[in-house]
Parts: structure tokens; C-alpha cells; sequence
């Protein structure tokens, strides 16, 4: 994709994008954020599985302004694709199309952690341009565009690599979103030098690589509202994704799991053959 047609897509609108994620924020999340009541929260698929009033407030916020923003755009959200599936088949159309989590971590958020963020990404024909990822709470708000680089509030981002010999330190799926056999390979991981642990939000994980202190992820579930951001945040900080079959990760999906996303191409490929890959 030309430099051209990244800018006619984006145009100057990259601060007005994270005006309206500041926004919506602002308005929906952050104001019930330790004031939810039980029946501000409902269960979709476990307990794992949340959403608040404060997601579906947030996306709805999100559809409107960056619908707005660029028009003949259309959004593929959370709250969105679970009432309708046929949503998500966006991601293979001819328009640009927003990627919105509006809030990634809802079990942190429902419990009152501030490790939570809103995650939006803009994408055309399955190639990501742009990515904004903004924990509210922690007041920690990252940009990438393809081709031009990543930063955190405002300064300049890069993943580095994992010192020679370190233990790498890798956040990995939750149990109840893997099958048997992404099971096992994920207990590839619990090996001598590896340090695996239990991911928080995906959007944050994605930033710890990006800023280089976590060393890589191993994710079994392909959303693209849970990774479009953080891919392109950790590619433009200088890090790397690779799938089990040793692709690059698509957000339009079929990917073969699990994948990793790590610091450097080393990282990644080493990650990749403990989970199995060959």
C-alpha cells in the first residue's frame, strides 16, 4: 500500500482519532469505572467472558465519531459482532474499516484494576494502517502508523531485545479460551529459560512488548478487535508476529494457533518452536 493511499486514508486525522477515543473514554468508561453494580455487568460466554454497560456505551460513542471522521467507513466492534456475527465479514470488504475494543481487560475494569484500554485500529483490505491504544486509567496512550513508526505518549517506542541469555518472560491465553491442543503446545512454554504467565488485557500485553518489558505473547484466540492494535503497535516498535505455520498474523483470520507476537524476529522464532512450530 502506497504512501499516497495511507495518507488520502488517514489524512490528518490521527489526532482526531485519539481525540475521540479520549472522548468516548471519557464519557462512557471512566465515569463508571468502580462504580458498576451487578446489574451493570452480564456474562456472554463464562465467566471469563464480560460485558458492562460501559463497553457497549463506549462502542456505540466510538462507531458514531470515527464513522464521522472517515466517511464511507465502517466499524467491526466487540459488542457489535456478538449481536451480530455477519459484522465481522467487513474485514474482507473494500471499505477501511475501524477495529474497536472499547474495552479490553473487562475483568480487570469490573474489578476495579486499572490495567484496562480501549483499542481501535483502521485497517482496508485486511492491512492494518493505524492503531491507538489508550488505558485511561493508567493515563498511557500509544499511536503507530504502518510504515512511520510508534510511541507512548508521545515519545517514540521501541521493543529492543531480550538480553542474551535472559529468561524470556511471555504472557500466554487464558486456559478457557484454548482447546486441547493449543493446550499442549502451550505447555511448550513451561521450559527452562521461559517464564510463562497468565495474560491481563491483550491491548496492554501488546504495549509491554512494544516498550520492551515483556518479551512475547502466545495468544490461541484470533479476534481482531483483541489484536489488530497491538500487532501493528508492536511492529512499528520494531517487534514481529509469527503463527504456528510461521506466517504473519491476519486479521481477517485462519490463522493457525497459537501465535506469538515478541521484541525481535529471534524472540519470536524461538517462542514459535516451543508452541510447536516447525
Amino acid at each position: 500500500m502506497s504512501d499516497e493511499f495511507l495518507d488520502h486514508v488517514l489524512g490528518g486525522r490521527t489526532a482526531e482519532v485519539e481525540e475521540a477515543v479520549r472522548k468516548a473514554a471519557a464519557a462512557e468508561i471512566m465515569p463508571r469505572f468502580r462504580q458498576l453494580t451487578a446489574d451493570d455487568i452480564v456474562e456472554k460466554n463464562g465467566p471469563h467472558d464480560l460485558v458492562t454497560v460501559a463497553d457497549r456505551a463506549a462502542e456505540a460513542h466510538l462507531t458514531a465519531s470515527l464513522t464521522a471522521l472517515l466517511p464511507g467507513s465502517v466499524v467491526v466492534g466487540e459488542e457489535a459482532v456478538h449481536a451480530d456475527p455477519a459484522v465481522y465479514e467487513a474485514l474482507h470488504g473494500d471499505a477501511s474499516v475501524w477495529i474497536v475494543d472499547p474495552v479490553d481487560g473487562t475483568r480487570q475494569f469490573v474489578h476495579g484494576d486499572p490495567g484496562f484500554c480501549t483499542l481501535v485500529a483502521l485497517a482496508r483490505h485486511g492491512e492494518l494502517l493505524a492503531s491507538w491504544t489508550y488505558a485511561p486509567a493508567l493515563d498511557e496512550f500509544a499511536v503507530a502508523v504502518r510504515g512511520r513508526g510508534a510511541t507512548l505518549n508521545g515519545r517514540p517506542l521501541r521493543s529492543g531485545s531480550p538480553a542474551p541469555g535472559a529468561v524470556l518472560h511471555v504472557a500466554t491465553s487464558h486456559p478457557d479460551y484454548s482447546s486441547p491442543d493449543q493446550k499442549r503446545a502451550l505447555l511448550g512454554l513451561v521450559t527452562e529459560g521461559v517464564s510463562p504467565r497468565p495474560c491481563g488485557s491483550a491491548g496492554l500485553e501488546y504495549l509491554a512488548v512494544a516498550r520492551g518489558a515483556l518479551d512475547g505473547t502466545a495468544f490461541s484466540w484470533e479476534y481482531a478487535w483483541d489484536h489488530a492494535a497491538g500487532l501493528l503497535l508492536v511492529t512499528e516498535a520494531g517487534g514481529t508476529h509469527l503463527t504456528l505455520a510461521g506466517e504473519p498474523y491476519r486479521i481477517t483470520g485462519g490463522n493457525a494457533l497459537p501465535f506469538t507476537t515478541a521484541r525481535d524476529a529471534e524472540t519470536a522464532k524461538r517462542i514459535r518452536a516451543l508452541l510447536g512450530g516447525r
